[in-house]
């Protein structure tokens, strides 16, 4: 994601961003960076979002895919599910509502306001929790279900920390499912416009996106994997990958977010979802 899109310009004003830089960014410059850049920008983000996500509704990513009809999880219902970097939560309330017990994190305060607002509006009532994915806060064997809609994964320096993490707290045979940035929009830049078909990086160049204030401190991190990246990471982590879904993009959906646009969807993906289960 190119933050330094003028949607932005809210968060760049608050934190100082002066403009991108290349170069590495480590485990704790990309956590500060990203509770800094998430609690400044959760009012826009759910000011301009808020109504395509809702206060109950799992949707997993901008082509549209909702839990409700793709069915990822399987059958919720008395099952013990925690959503990794939850943000507001719509996914949370969504689970609780069919029956799930939810614990929901995130790293950022200001976007768990939001969740905790849209809890109280709604009356369901999914735990929250300010905590790092990297060192999840719960017992071995917790959980039945793990799952993440762009939340956390893109904004670890290192993913397989947080995967061990999801393995640890998940029972045998539990599922993890999570969504992404499809890796191959690394190559292009963030336009959802005609000037967004242009391939102006390597997809092996694992720099991530980096905006820094005019001291040099990282105010956004991103990082980029390949999917051969993800696939070691999980098998690495006690993971076996079930499948691996890249959704087209819907004739009906007009609607651009961010990078995302019906031009650019119907020439390549741009999201990733990774089915997994923890190995028995």
């Amino acid at each position: 994601m190119d933050s330094s899109d003028t949607r932005y310009a809210g968060a760049q004003t608050t934190l100082g961003t002066v403009g991108p830089a290349r170069r590495s960014a480590g485990a704790a410059e990309s956590i500060a960076a990203n509770i800094a850049w998430w609690d400044a920008d959760a009012d826009d983000y759910i000011a301009e979002h808020g109504d395509f996500l809702g206060d109950v509704n799992f949707l997993w990513c901008p082509e549209g895919l909702r839990e409700r009809d793709i069915e990822l999880l399987g059958d919720v219902k008395g099952k013990d599910i925690v959503e990794v970097g939850c943000g507001s939560a719509p996914c949370a309330r969504w689970l609780a509502s069919q029956g799930a017990r939810v614990a929901a994190l995130d790293l950022s305060a200001g976007m768990l306001r939001h969740a905790k607002r849209a809890n109280d509006v709604t009356g369901i009532t999914p735990l929250l929790i300010r905590a790092n994915a990297e060192r999840l806060p719960f017992a071995a064997e917790s959980f039945d279900i793990a799952c993440s809609a762009f939340g956390a994964v893109p904004f670890v320096a290192d993913v397989r920390p947080v995967f061990r993490e999801v393995a640890r707290v998940l029972r045998p045979g539990g599922r993890w499912v999570f969504a992404v940035t499809h890796p191959i929009r690394w190559i292009f830049p963030d336009d959802p416009g005609p000037d967004g078909l242009r391939v102006i990086n390597s997809y092996f160049d694992r720099t991530p996106y980096v905006e820094v204030d005019g001291n040099g401190r990282a105010t956004y991190v991103e990082h980029h994997r390949t999917l051969g990246d993800y696939v070691r990471a999980l098998t690495g982590s006690g993971f076996v990958i079930e499948d691996m879904i890249e959704p087209e993009w819907p004739e009906e959906q007009t609607r651009e977010w961010g990078q995302w646009s019906p031009l650019r969807g119907e020439l390549f993906p741009g999201t990733a979802i990774f089915c997994c289960r923890r190995a028995t």
